[in-house]
């Protein structure tokens, strides 16, 4: 082992290697990838968006190469809850010629520990890891690495026994999709089964996921980033974290959904757009945030979360999923008549009533690994559709 360790050859990681990724930070280890650009970081220093954003949902490593050995050294960050469980280590998806053939994790680490009743952050460093994919077919091939979605995960070295060069462009369409926690991956199994990345697979797309925990909240610096990304496809899931963090009212709501539509249209003007409201969940269904964790489940292993507020305060414009879906249906109905690449999904045909009897929010909020592949079958059928907003024929009218 160590005889082939000494032949292995170390390749410079470069941002063409890089795909998913809106920007990158050269640390003191390597490359940390980002899901918004640094302008956008500096414009509010939010611990859980910090948090959300380096975590590198849909951020892959491309490369063709003949390689039968692949190391990958990086620096993970891992999160500790204060009274909750250990969470299981990310886990890292290779894909050989787009076909799922390997998964491995890399332990130990730094760590960032999140106290939820306090609302600190306290980080602690730790050392790198490497994970390692051996037997691979002696070919030239096209390699992925998908990095773990829920994991900030610094990039340190990439080792082959045979050179490696950034994959070629495959022509496809690029999706660009925004969305809370539930399209930053949640409770999915691993990076490539997150419903944005299984829906991207079935629809043949290459995906840049800005799905962001906890904080899809319509900040204009998200709009900027979306405005800026170029894109062949887009959607914006938006709602839930509004009612989560009890963010605004419903008279601050209106304009600022087209605000953020207005300033994504800068920079697609004709760009199909899907605008996607909240999937079925049912203690925000009618009544309003804030959302609070029970730590009282805590005990027994299982974390959930309840919704907090008063449903007569709804009177009072305070927002609810159903405020919000009604809202958004009328907003692009609205746009729609001088916008007509401007398309309207409710969430609930991704995830309704039937599902949840079948398949229930395990925390009262986040879908489990099942729930994921099933939103994204969904979606892949709704949108990649020769009729959908994302079809051929949509295109075609664009």
């Amino acid at each position: 082992m160590s005889t082939e360790q000494h032949t292995l050859i170390t390749t410079p990681l470069t941002p063409d290697l890089v795909r998913g990724a809106l920007d990158l930070e050269r640390t003191a280890h390597g490359l940390l990838p980002h899901r918004l650009p640094a302008r956008a970081r500096a414009q509010y220093a939010d611990g859980q968006l910090a948090m959300a954003e380096s975590q590198p949902s849909g951020v892959r490593l491309a490369f063709r190469t003949r390689a039968t050995v692949v190391e990958l050294e990086t620096l993970p960050t891992k999160r500790v809850y204060v009274g909750a469980p250990a969470r299981p280590d990310g886990v890292y998806d290779l894909l050989v010629d787009g076909q799922l053939t390997g998964q491995a994790s890399v332990f130990g680490g730094a760590t960032l520990t999140i106290d939820m009743a306090a609302g600190a952050f306290e980080h602690q460093p730790g050392p790198t890891g490497t994970l390692r994919f051996g037997d691979l077919p002696d070919r030239v091939k096209d390699v992925e690495i998908w990095l773990p979605h829920n994991e900030a995960t610094e990039l340190v070295a990439l080792r082959t026994d045979a050179p490696v060069e950034p994959a070629p462009d495959r022509g496809r369409k690029v999706w660009l999709h925004h969305g809370s926690s539930i399209s930053h991956g949640s409770d999915a199994a691993s990076p490539t089964t997150t419903w944005p990345a299984l829906a991207a697979s079935l629809g043949g797309v290459e995906l840049i996921n800005l799905g962001l925990g906890g904080s899809a909240l319509l900040d204009p610096f998200t709009a900027r980033a979306l405005r800026d990304t170029p894109a062949d496809l887009l959607s914006i899931k938006m709602g839930i974290n509004l009612v989560n963090a009890d963010l605004m009212r419903l008279r601050a709501f209106t304009p600022a959904v087209h605000g953020f539509l207005d300033t994504v249209r800068e920079g697609h003007p004709t760009t199909p757009l899907l605008v996607v409201s909240p999937i079925l969940c049912p203690i925000h269904e009618d009544t309003p945030g804030p959302c609070a964790p029970d730590f009282s489940s805590l005990s027994t292993g299982q974390l959930r979360f309840l919704a907090t507020g008063d449903p007569a305060d709804r009177a009072n414009g305070k927002l609810t999923l159903n405020v919000i879906r009604d809202e958004l249906a009328r907003i692009v109905a609205q746009r729609a008549a001088e916008d007509p690449n401007l398309y309207y999904l409710d969430g609930r045909e991704l995830y309704g009533e039937a599902d949840f009897a079948e398949l229930p929010l395990p925390d009262a909020l986040h879908p489990d690994a099942a729930t994921h592949r099933r939103i994204g079958a969904r979606f892949a059928e709704l949108a990649f559709c020769d009729d959908g907003p994302f079809g051929e024929q949509a295109e075609a009218g664009a």
